[in-house]
């Protein structure tokens, strides 16, 4: 099956075969809490070996905008369907997964996604999955307020890489992954964990907007994303980049951290066990600790609070940009932000790249 190219001058290109969009309704509920009890960290960052062809071929004019297929997701629920909604490892494996686009395969090779693996899932959680289709209706808002966000990232930060987006379907996990060949987004995953952002639009654009700041970091810190035993710091850091960064290019006026204590009464305790853990490399209690139901992940919220301190401290708002994504020391990073345990931040305040 070709994919059809539906493209407007100033946005980016959205792959989706034509027939996928039928019957297709918005989104009126998604997964109860504490329906499934399935793993599905937010975001994770993956570093792989980086090319300078891998990352020329990535760079899409800003212009255009990144591509981001969805053919995958179509192809999944034909299968799906075809087998009312019980299909077997070797369907998946068969029709599903081998005839994937790039990304998908790549999903399939760095997260072991199989077509057992899926068969085993669906049989498991079967709402995720009879639940997850009707998140397509929103993908082409979706696709114009990316692009806006990425157009945005790259006045501030000419060097920006945009390789494409994947939306596909997985085993319930990961809601999101990036590399230097591009983002992918677990369709399945990212309608069910409403924590995340009860507003599906904006679960969508923060979440696509996330991975891309790991993509730039990916390519400009090769170190120290690369690192196996990063520290408390050092990851949190990592990924209160991407947090915050996600919203500065998105415009999300209401951000509001989902990985935030449930007692804001709480904050500073939080913050100061923080300080005592910053420099150790269990990061159990900070980093990929929730679940579909459970944020966890306290690590993203100080992260963010700690590189928003920064930028609010900075005079050249572009100039703090670009630190942020070459950061090469996290120490360094929180000297200079200005930031302590119970800090009173600023709502966010937009400013012009350039």
């Amino acid at each position: 099956m070709l994919d059809q190219s539906v493209q407007d001058s100033k946005s980016c290109q959205i792959l989706v075969p034509k027939e996928s969009w039928e019957g297709v309704r918005p989104m009126r509920h998604i997964v109860k809490r504490g329906s499934l009890k399935i793993l599905a960290a937010a975001s994770i960052l993956l570093v792989l070996p980086i090319s300078v062809t891998t990352v020329l071929a990535a760079n899409v004019e800003i212009t255009k905008g990144p591509v981001i297929h969805i053919s995958d997701v179509s192809r999944f629920y034909k299968v799906y369907d075809a087998a009312h909604g019980h299909p077997t490892a070797e369907e998946l494996q068969r029709d599903y997964l081998d005839p994937g686009t790039p990304g998908l395969h790549h999903l399939a090779k760095i997260r072991r996604v199989s077509g057992k693996n899926i068969a085993a899932e669906i049989a498991a959680h079967p709402k995720l999955y009879a639940h997850a289709r009707r998140c397509m209706a929103i993908l082409p808002q979706v696709r114009h307020k990316v692009t806006t966000a990425l157009r945005r990232l790259g006045r501030f930060y000419p060097k920006a890489v945009f390789p494409p987006v994947t939306i596909a379907i997985s085993h319930g996990k990961p809601v999101g992954v990036a590399d230097s060949t591009g983002v992918m987004i677990g369709l399945e995953g990212l309608c069910a964990v409403r924590y995340l952002n009860p507003d599906i639009f904006w679960r969508f654009v923060h979440t696509i907007s996330h991975e891309y700041i790991h993509v730039q970091q990916a390519v400009q810190s090769p170190a120290l994303y690369g690192n196996p035993k990063p520290t408390v710091l050092d990851a949190s850091l990592i990924e209160g980049a991407a947090e915050f960064l996600a919203t500065l290019i998105a415009h999300e006026r209401d951000f509001r951290s989902p990985y935030a204590p449930e007692d804001r009464a709480h904050d500073k305790i939080v913050e100061i066990r923080f300080v005592a853990d910053e420099n150790q490399t269990d990061l159990s209690h900070w980093i990929d600790n929730g679940t579909l139901t459970k944020p966890g992940n306290l690590g993203y919220w100080v992260g963010y609070r700690i590189v928003k301190s920064y930028y609010e401290h900075a005079a050249s708002k572009p100039q703090a940009v670009r630190s942020i994504l070459q950061m090469k020391s996290p120490k360094v990073l929180l000297a200079k932000s200005g930031w302590y345990p119970g800090i009173h931040l600023w709502k966010m305040t937009f400013h012009r790249a350039n």
